[in-house]
This record gives C-alpha cells, sequence and structure tokens, in this order.
C-alpha cells in the first residue's frame, strides 16, 4: 500500500514538472520561429527594425526578452539573430528553477522580386 503511495506521487511529480516545463518550451519554440521567419523576411528592414520586430514578438508570446538581449548583425542578405534568456519554471510546488534558453538564427534574407517593367505588355 505504501509503495502504490510513493509510486503515484513520483508519477505526479514528474507529470507535474513536464507539464510545467511544455508550458515554458511552447512558447520558446513559437518565439523561434517567429524570430527565424522575421530574419529570413526582413527585405530593407534595419537591425534596429528586426530587433523591435522580434521584442514585439517577445511579448506577444510572453517571452521575457529585453532589448539588451538581442544581438541582430548581417552583411548583404546574410542575417544572424542571438539571444538568451532566463524563465523561471516550477519544477515542483514550492521550488523554482531559472531555466535558460537561447536562439540561434544564422539565415539568409528572401526579398521579394520587383516587377521587371520591361516584361509588361504595352
Amino acid at each position: 500500500m505504501i509503495k502504490t503511495v510513493i509510486k503515484l506521487a513520483f508519477v505526479a511529480f514528474v507529470a507535474n514538472a513536464t507539464w510545467h516545463l511544455f508550458g515554458a518550451y511552447s512558447p520558446h519554440y513559437k518565439f523561434k520561429d517567429g524570430v527565424q521567419y522575421a530574419a529570413q523576411y526582413r527585405g530593407d528592414t534595419t537591425d534596429e527594425g528586426l530587433r523591435e520586430t522580434i521584442l514585439g514578438l517577445a511579448s506577444q508570446f510572453e517571452v521575457p526578452v529585453t532589448a539588451a538581449d538581442v544581438s541582430v548583425t548581417h552583411l548583404d542578405t546574410h542575417t544572424i539573430v542571438q539571444l538568451s534568456y532566463v524563465r523561471p519554471v516550477e519544477l515542483a510546488p514550492g521550488f523554482t528553477y531559472p531555466w535558460p534558453f537561447s536562439v540561434h538564427v544564422d539565415t539568409f534574407t528572401v526579398k521579394p522580386p520587383k516587377p521587371d517593367d520591361s516584361r509588361v505588355p504595352k
């Protein structure tokens, strides 16, 4: 009887920790996908404009990122975004652990083609 109670308590502990980790990783991966998309389709946006877009995504997905955490660099069509943050995760009731997350995006910018006036019939 006591063995069963201990096993059930252990399963409840693992399920609780898994649920809280899922609650931290789900917005992280959505945010990471948003950063990837914003960097890839930035067009003629400046690095500061992309940083503001990333901060907007962070507030949308409730990710604790500040402007100082975001590093954006580019060379022609090559864009690199690096950022890291720490989110507290409650692994057990009353026990919160600061869980580190990082995002590294290394992509080439896709610019939409401009219409070619020479192919337009007159």
